[in-house]
């Protein structure tokens, strides 16, 4: 194990945002638990498209796809307090 310093954007909760050295954009630290309930949302996403349950797989998706929105939001916006450019095209 490598102990280094990294720099916080957000508070140190779940969805962290830190930059790592010697990287020059931020990242998201997801916790372990968080990403098994991604994987588990996803997986439900799957078996309902197996299924052929549409509606399920779309409301499924549809709440992922929230989330995930929120935790971009968070991120570009602890970019933006710090004055860090965004890495990736936003849409208007």
């Amino acid at each position: 194990m490598e102990h280094i310093e990294a720099e916080l954007f957000t508070d140190p909760g779940n969805d962290a945002v830190v930059r790592l050295p010697p990287r020059h954009f931020p990242g998201v630290l997801i916790q372990g638990d968080s990403l098994s309930i991604i994987r588990s949302d996803i997986a439900e996403i799957v078996e309902a498209c197996d299924q052929g349950d549409v509606a399920e797989a779309r409301e499924a998706a549809a709440i992922l796809l929230s989330n995930l929105d929120e935790l971009l939001a968070r991120y570009t916006a602890a970019l933006k307090a710090h004055d860090i450019p965004i890495p990736f095209y936003q849409a208007p």
